[in-house]
């Protein structure tokens, strides 16, 4: 028997389908790491200032050749995650799907990349599934995704500490974004600017 799907009091949830979104490519400019906000006025900018408010992110891809679909890369390369840590302080899922090969590969993919800007992750989905067929479609999977669900939901409740996560990133954090936002100095002030919004403790640094 499939475990009925819960709902959860007082929880807002926002869904977004990458494919729908309108996305211009990075080009590197770094622009936003000075000014704190990007160059093209397209969708990402928004997804990012919702992000900002959310207690929690689920992110998920299929795989394609053993990694992120296209649209979630350029997610991934604009959306403000790693330097400016928009996910500080947040919990998050990853899931990722695949048929053949490689889903494992995609979900470290992600899992990186939440782990680099911020977040504790309470689960990682690995879902294996034929092309373009809902994987809900199987009791396994089905029942999964519910545990996975409640399980998100607690942690955020609670607020769980994960010991090793958090030596984790405090090392990433110290010993590599903080050193390297600290040389370059004035041309990632809206960096900073973005770590003192989000409560993230520094030194040495203007």
């Amino acid at each position: 028997m499939y475990q009925k799907l819960e709902t959860y009091p007082n929880v807002e949830i926002q869904f977004y389908n990458v494919a729908d979104f309108n996305l211009q490519y990075y080009v590197g400019c770094c622009k936003c790491y000075k000014n704190g906000k990007c160059i093209f006025n397209d969708d990402i900018e928004k997804i990012s200032e919702n992000i900002e408010t959310a207690d929690g992110i689920i992110i998920g891809t299929p795989t394609y050749a053993g990694n992120v679909s296209g649209q979630m890369k350029v997610i991934i390369d604009r959306g403000h995650f790693v330097i400016e840590q928009l996910l500080f302080g947040k919990y998050a899922v990853s899931v990722s799907s695949y048929e053949n090969h490689g889903g494992k590969d995609t979900a470290r993919i992600i899992n990186k990349l939440l782990c680099y800007s911020g977040a504790t992750i309470s689960k990682s989905l690995v879902i294996k599934t034929p092309f373009s067929n809902n994987p809900l479609c199987t009791h396994k999977t089905h029942n999964m995704v519910n545990d996975t669900t409640h399980k998100f939901y607690k942690d955020i409740h609670n607020q769980k500490k994960y010991l090793f996560q958090k030596i984790k990133h405090f090392i990433i954090f110290q010993f590599g974004i903080l050193p390297f936002v600290r040389k370059k100095g004035n041309e990632y002030q809206g960096v900073v600017t973005k770590w003192k919004k989000y409560g993230i403790k520094y030194s040495n640094i203007k």
